[in-house]
């Protein structure tokens, strides 16, 4: 099997990486200047994005260590750790869950299918462990990029899909640009080591080359515990551009090179240099932000909100720790020449302490330092809650039901109410979750051309196995909308003959994307449990009163009202049919009787139960 050109990106084949030609050398150089230009452009982000995770580590004295004192406390409260985790917990409380749905009745079918296959593509690139790696470096950063690629050598060489997180620190775009789309060109690096290179790529790289590639650009590192030896590995550069093509559409094309050596090109590739190597024509890449920022395609994360309450807090705990060391500890002016050891003074062991001549206040004192006012805690204690309250980090937000609340549905009504930035931040992840659900149907619409066997959950909760392909969604031929459409008259033989200038016209199936919650909060289950057994013990569900039943439904707002709507609707409509048959049937009955009746058999009616003569 041939072996990956990197991992970095998309993928293709070393059977395509070839000798350089001066060419490929100047667009390998030129690459390395635009990529320098951009990591220009964002150094101050970079920088940012190393000192927020000293923050969220606690790290953060290291930042100040130059204006301490020796042997100044340090403390750390961690309330902006305990902050974002309440926040991560609320995301993954509401785990979002995917729908498709047709824009033409013709595709309600496939957009079925696409609801059940695109979920079992993430589950397959355990997109629930990416999704809860991007929230933290989201919360963390402001901004979490999530990368989608085609690995043609996935499912031994069949190819599929990836969906990874990637990290700013390795990218980089046009500066001055709100949207990474709306850029020319947009970079993704990595660090290979030399020896995998060398070995990969033999027939076009030698050491030279690779020297000549460590350091197109020294990508900033995150502040480790242990030691991190980069100087064995190289930078591999993927570089995406958009450009347009002949038939003035925007294609995207990759450069992937090491130094001034190009791996591949996909310009020079007979399979993609006339449509590009994604068909969606944007870069591969999806920008997840927090608190978005005007001018900038990236944000600022509760970090940057908080860190600066978080200072203040531990400045003042500082002092306050550093003020009771030296209040909780006495010390002893002495007299020189006086009449006290002063070894004995401070050797506790001792319960008798000797001393030659008078004992008085001249020859020995003991002084402590006092304590700070009680203002001083007080203020520590009102920035912590500062903090609370910027970051709405409350008892209820916490999931604590406050002093005397403990009523399920109560606890959930508050929890809700102080949610409203966690339901703000989680329905604009759904909003930029969803561009990355349209590049992947995408991908799917252009690779899937053959059948892949998937594992779904049918609509009873039991599993489904199936087999697909792209087959409902590629481009479909329109019928012709006129007699001899695509044909031209030939006066030669009198007969229509093909036209050579004439574009048979397609109709590409158009669908849109809607994520909702999995919503699994405890209380909220226990809510919902409860509305259930009361709907039933007023007789909701009964169908007789569904036309009453619809009306209060309709006038509630809660999750999964739609479903429960359908199925009192449904047993509405049993209940109406089996009413009619009845009706229907006692109607026949009668009109047999009255046959009966007519024709004498009165004795038979008596016999039978039938109605009196």
């Amino acid at each position: 099997m041939p072996r990956k050109i990197s991992v970095f990106g998309y993928n293709v084949s070393i059977e395509k990486a070839k000798k350089n030609t001066s060419t490929d050398i100047d667009l390998a150089i030129e690459g390395a200047k635009i990529l320098k230009e951009y990591f220009a452009g964002k150094e101050q982000l970079d920088q940012r994005i190393i000192e927020n995770h000293k923050w969220w580590k606690g790290r953060h004295w290291d930042l100040f260590r130059s204006q301490l004192r020796k042997n100044d406390p340090e403390p750390v409260t961690m309330y902006l750790f305990n902050m974002i985790a309440n926040k991560h917990a609320d995301a993954m409380d509401n785990y979002p869950s995917f729908n498709v749905l047709p824009r033409k009745e013709a595709d309600k079918k496939e957009a079925e299918m696409l609801s059940k296959i695109i979920p079992a593509i993430y589950d397959s690139n355990r997109f629930r462990r990416t999704y809860a790696n991007g929230w933290w470096y989201k919360l963390l950063n402001g901004c979490v990029p999530y990368g989608q690629f085609w690995d043609a050598e996935k499912l031994e060489g069949m190819g599929d899909i990836v969906v990874t997180r990637l990290d700013l620190l390795n990218l980089a775009w046009q500066p001055g640009v709100k949207d990474i789309q709306d850029g020319s060109n947009f970079f993704i690096i990595g660090l290979e080591d030399d020896e995998v290179l060398a070995d990969t790529y033999a027939n076009i790289l030698d050491d030279t080359t690779i020297i000549k590639g460590k350091r197109i650009i020294d990508p900033k590192q995150y502040a480790y515990d242990d030691h991190i030896d980069i100087t064995k590995k190289s930078v591999v550069v993927d570089w995406y551009m958009r450009r347009r093509g002949n038939d003035g559409r925007i294609q995207l094309h990759l450069v992937k090179f090491v130094g001034s050596t190009v791996l591949y090109n996909s310009m020079e590739d007979e399979q993609y240099k006339d449509r590009g190597i994604y068909d969606h024509g944007e870069y591969p890449v999806d920008f997840d932000v927090l608190f978005p920022e005007e001018g900038y395609p990236t944000g600022f994360g509760l970090v940057d909100l908080a860190k600066n309450p978080q200072m203040y807090i531990d400045k003042l705990d500082q002092i306050i720790s550093k003020n009771a060391l030296i209040a909780g500890k006495m010390r002893w002016f002495i007299k020189r020449g006086g009449s006290v050891s002063k070894d004995d003074i401070v050797d506790f062991s001792k319960d008798i302490i000797e001393v030659d001549g008078p004992l008085n206040e001249e020859y020995i004192r003991m002084f402590q330092a006092k304590p700070l006012d009680p203002f001083i805690a007080q203020h520590r204690q009102n920035k912590i809650q500062e903090m609370k309250e910027i970051t709405a980090n409350d008892v209820f937000a916490s999931g604590e039901g406050g002093k005397g609340v403990t009523a399920a549905r109560a606890i959930y009504a508050l929890q809700e109410a102080g949610n409203k930035l966690s339901r703000d931040m989680i329905g604009m992840t759904y909003e930029n979750l969803t561009s990355m659900v349209y590049k992947t149907i995408e991908l799917v619409r252009q690779f899937y051309d053959k059948e892949r066997d998937f594992r779904i959950t049918g609509q009873n909760g039991q599993y489904q196995y199936v087999t697909y392909t792209n087959a409902g969604i590629v481009p479909q031929p329109l019928p012709p909308a006129y007699p001899n459409e695509g044909m031209i008259f030939d006066l030669d033989t009198q007969t229509f003959i093909q036209d050579k200038n004439y574009r048979p016209k397609y109709r590409k199936p158009v669908f849109d994307v809607t994520i909702v919650p999995e919503k699994k909060s405890p209380f909220s289950t226990v809510l919902y449990n409860e509305m259930a057994k009361e709907m039933f013990q007023i007789g909701m569900f009964a169908p007789q009163r569904a036309p009453e039943a619809k009306i209060a439904l309709e006038m509630m707002n809660f999750e999964g009202k739609e479903t429960i709507l359908q199925k009192i609707a449904e047993n509405g409509d049993l209940l109406q049919q089996f009413q009619q048959q009845t009706t229907a049937m006692q109607q026949e009955m009668a009109k047999m009787w009255e046959i009966i009746r007519l024709l004498g058999g009165e004795e038979l009616l008596k016999q039978q139960g039938g109605p009196a003569v």
